[in-house]
């Protein structure tokens, strides 16, 4: 007998809000590391945007299905246990082929001969490099927030 459990990253951590997220639209954060999905959504939001972040992609790619048309942007990690960041953005693309999705890992992939192939044919916007600092993420993030 096969078991899944999904979680869903909830804070109640205050959130200041330094600017509008009004027509911006949400952003989708994956990582099977819980920490690191919630260090993430908690900085972002603290920026103004609207975060949804998930441990698990099979329930992200739910919640993606059914409130896809309120995100600019998709970040997933590339390494997780159940489906890799490629296949999770295969099928996000599916759904919503435009959709600004940036990859994520804490190994050096750059060079990497697979990464740059499966870039390409998902149409990967952008990459980060873990760790990463709130500031460049920030930065990074803005980039593509305000190109939509």
């Amino acid at each position: 007998m096969n078991f899944r459990l999904s979680v869903v990253v909830w804070t109640t951590i205050p959130v200041i809000i330094t600017k509008s997220v009004k027509n911006i639209g949400s952003i989708l954060v994956l990582d099977d590391d819980f920490d690191i999905t919630t260090l993430i959504k908690i900085a972002l939001q603290r920026h103004g945007y609207s975060v949804f972040g998930f441990t698990d992609p099979f329930l992200a790619l739910e919640h993606f299905k059914i409130n896809h048309s309120t995100y600019s942007l998709v970040i997933s990690d590339l390494r997780m246990p159940s489906m890799s960041g490629f296949q999770f953005i295969q099928n996000i693309k599916l759904i919503r082929p435009k959709i600004n999705v940036l990859l994520m890992s804490a190994f050096d992939v750059i060079g990497d001969s697979e990464f740059s192939t499966h870039s390409s044919k998902y149409e990967i916007d952008g990459f980060l490099q873990k760790p990463i600092s709130i500031k460049k993420l920030n930065s990074i993030i803005n980039s593509y927030m305000t190109k939509n």
